[in-house]
């Protein structure tokens, strides 16, 4: 089976960000394959084809991008949005636990584009598009081995641009603040919990439950991504919702000390 019509691979569609930028997707036109870990308990959704996929095992990437192609031909725009969270201060994770994180986070991203950049490269043209986070660009105290694989994802995505651009190929970063998912419930909880972090740890987590509550709706970036797909003069960078964008601005031009005590301020460190 092939089509004419472009091709979107969504990782991580089951839910939240993914799934919303799956639909807005198919209503701009796409042919849309959306994955999850088990898509046989996945809802059903409007025009997107449904595939099992776990980022974190080289043979399911392999695999899923080949059935894609067989099904579909081609693959025009790869979104990589499965990610999984993870809060607690710096020490209190093991290296075991970031690697974890890490295997998802950003080498699911690499196992991804490793496998359909052969394809895009064959027909001269494709959009690979990373979810990064505003915390891929500030420092994210109590939540450092997540701000590192968001960090890592910028470094990469920017130099692959470099890399691809020659063969129509564009690699491009989202990156949203806040919003309103199951990120949270969701993340990974220190393994190594220590007492002298535990007061911060937990005035952090209701700093961050709130921050959710107040976030973007889910649709505020997926409108994003679809414009990252199909904008004609495609930007590296697209932040995702206001509060994203005040966070670039006040990164880029804000003198270090006032940077630096508007972070300690929003996630009400001491000192």
């Amino acid at each position: 089976m092939t089509t004419t019509r472009p091709v979107a691979l969504v990782t991580g569609a089951s839910s939240g960000i993914g799934k919303t930028a799956a639909l807005g997707l198919v209503k701009a036109g796409f042919d849309v394959v959306g994955t999850s870990r088990d898509a046989s308990r996945t809802a059903p959704l409007d025009g997107v084809t449904f595939l099992d996929l776990d980022v974190a095992d080289d043979a399911s990437a392999t695999a899923t991008v080949a059935q894609v192609i067989e099904r579909f031909g081609r693959i025009d725009v790869l979104v990589n949005n499965a990610g999984v969270g993870s809060i607690g201060a710096a020490e209190e994770s093991s290296v075991a636990q970031a690697q974890a994180v890490f295997d998802i986070n950003v080498f699911g991203v690499m196992r991804m584009v490793r496998e359909v950049l052969p394809h895009m490269r064959a027909r001269g043209a494709g959009r690979i598009i990373n979810l990064s986070s505003v915390q891929g660009f500030i420092p994210a105290p109590y939540m450092a081995v997540y701000g590192a694989s968001k960090h890592a994802i910028e470094g990469y995505s920017q130099s692959l641009d470099h890399e691809v651009r020659q063969y129509g190929i564009r690699s491009l970063l989202v990156e949203p603040a806040y919003t309103r998912t199951g990120f949270e419930a969701n993340s990974t909880k220190p393994d190594l919990p220590l007492p002298v972090y535990a007061e911060q740890r937990q005035i952090f987590g209701r700093v961050m439950a709130e921050a959710v509550e107040h976030g973007d709706d889910p649709a505020v970036v997926a409108a994003v991504i679809v414009t990252a797909a199909t904008d004609r003069k495609p930007r590296l960078r697209y932040t995702a919702g206001t509060l994203a964008g005040r966070a670039s601005v006040l990164r880029r031009f804000a003198p270090a000390g006032i940077f630096d005590s508007q972070i300690r301020s929003m996630n009400k460190l001491a000192g």
